[in-house]
């Protein structure tokens, strides 16, 4: 899984992870090792040590995850792909001042709706519903 994730991208110089023991298996720790990454551990038991992620991680499931059912892993990840299109291209984030993180990275802009002209359209299977300009 991990050499999927990292195949055709530069390695990060800095790794975090938790101290869960998956992250202690040798195949994992040799990756670390041949790629020259640092892993850095989180502080045991307290799960605020990374607030950036323990923020998206409650995002997703409390606009999410909390809503739908899924079957099995293949289901998660495609449901999830959807998610994150939806939160990166479609939902604005009042931290970036009302733009989509697309948006920031550089991305066209998207048409406001106006009150009396506009459309519903329909995001994660018809979960999410945004106005668009009709």
């Amino acid at each position: 899984m991990f050499n999927k994730v990292v195949t055709g991208i530069t390695p990060p110089k800095y790794l975090s992870s938790d101290n869960d023991p998956l992250f202690e298996y040798h195949r994992w720790q040799a990756n670390l090792r041949v790629l020259d990454v640092d892993e850095i551990k989180t502080v045991p038991d307290v799960p605020v040590s990374h607030p950036f992620i323990e923020r998206l991680i409650g995002s997703i499931r409390r606009e999410y995850l909390d809503h739908i059912f899924f079957w099995n892993a293949v289901d998660l990840e495609s449901k999830l792909g959807e998610f994150q299109h939806y939160y990166n291209h479609k939902r604005v984030h009042a931290s970036l001042g009302g733009d989509t993180p697309a948006e920031v990275a550089g991305e066209s802009k998207t048409l406001h709706a106006k009150i009396d002209d506009f459309r519903w359209q329909k995001h994660c299977r018809g979960l999410l519903q945004l106005p668009i300009a009709a």
